[in-house]
């Protein structure tokens, strides 16, 4: 049975051949620093970005709690968009783990700005937070795949530095804003403190994040890990996914941004739909007319073998991903054209 899962890009499977690298990885005791396949990962990641540095971990969650509870400290801020996956997701994490508060920006589908920043910054003042840290979402989820390019990232890293702010970026779709923008990620370690990459979601492995940085930074965020129960073993089984989709995985992720771009061009001509954000990467967020519900609209889907997600009052959220062939979207294209709310 052919199903077009669209929930997110993190429902991928291990490709034949992703699964080859895993079972014939060597490996070794990652706490004690002796899994090769981890430090391979780690050293890649780094080096990609260049940066100094890396740390494996099970998810992006960790790799972004980590880092700010590096960065910050007790009765200090973190300064980001009110759509962040850090602040709308991550389970109150901020709070709970690193005792910090929130200052929240309200940018345009999810990207912040160089003077919003500023007017985050909290002045000494015994009766306000201490402001420590600014991050970024590339690409913004909430925001509909939105993504910053370098200029972008460059200004808003020299208002941090004028302020002795840290810069973090949660990087969970980080290659697509990348491929979309066609830079490259070296660049990147000039204007960040700390970059978590997630290689799970678009580059289709089956569990882990990298957080880089540079190497008192890395060690201070392994102390972290181990706290957080992060420490892994024989972690390189799943290390040599991460390896195996930064070489291969990373340009086929135009193929995602196509196929959004059609299923949007679809929707647009479908009396169910109210309006459609601007699709620029494998996110497509739509509102559906009054009369119709988020789960009438799931139902619907679902009944053909469509799966969506529930994204908010009237929205539906559709990813994209390695595992979404040409069949499926041609499957999804005829579905979503054919859809009757009238009986």
């Amino acid at each position: 049975m052919l199903i077009s899962d669209l929930r997110s890009d993190t429902v991928t499977r291990p490709t034949p051949e992703m699964l080859e690298v895993m079972f014939s990885a060597p490996v070794g005791d990652d706490v004690f620093g002796e899994d090769p396949t981890v430090n391979a990962l780690e050293e890649k990641a780094a080096n990609l970005f260049n940066l100094e540095a890396g740390l494996f971990c099970p998810s992006g969650t960790m790799t972004n709690q980590i880092a700010i509870k590096a960065h910050t400290e007790p009765l200090s801020e973190v300064i980001c968009d009110y759509t962040s996956h850090i602040y709308q997701y991550e389970g109150g994490g901020i709070a709970a783990n690193s005792g910090a508060s929130v200052y929240l920006l309200h940018g345009e589908r999810g990207k912040i700005t160089p003077a919003m920043v500023r007017s985050g910054i909290r002045p000494n003042n015994i009766h306000y937070p201490l402001s420590k840290l600014v991050t970024l979402e590339n690409t913004s989820n909430k925001g509909g795949g939105s993504f910053y390019t370098l200029p972008e990232i460059a200004a808003i890293a020299e208002v941090c530095r004028e302020n002795n702010l840290a810069f973090h970026l949660d990087g969970a779709r980080v290659f697509n804003a990348l491929v979309a923008a066609n830079e490259q990620p070296q660049p990147y370690g000039q204007f960040f403190d700390s970059i978590s990459v997630c290689l799970s979601k678009g580059l289709g492995t089956p569990v882990g994040s990298v957080l880089l940085g540079n190497k008192a930074f890395i060690q201070k965020a392994r102390r972290i890990r181990k706290v957080f129960g992060g420490g892994m073993r024989q972690a390189g089984y799943l290390a040599a996914a991460g390896i195996y989709a930064l070489d291969n995985h990373v340009n086929r992720l135009v193929e995602d941004h196509n196929k959004a771009k059609i299923l949007a061009e679809t929707l647009q001509n479908c009396s169910y739909v109210q309006n459609i954000q601007p699709v620029d990467t494998n996110i497509i967020i739509f509102k559906l007319t009054d009369q119709i519900t988020e789960n009438q609209f799931l139902q619907k889907l679902a009944a053909q073998n469509v799966l969506a997600l529930d994204f908010g009052p009237q929205s539906i959220r559709l990813v994209t991903h390695l595992d979404f062939t040409d069949a499926m979207l041609e499957h999804t294209v005829q579905v979503l054209r054919h859809l009757d709310f009238n009986n």
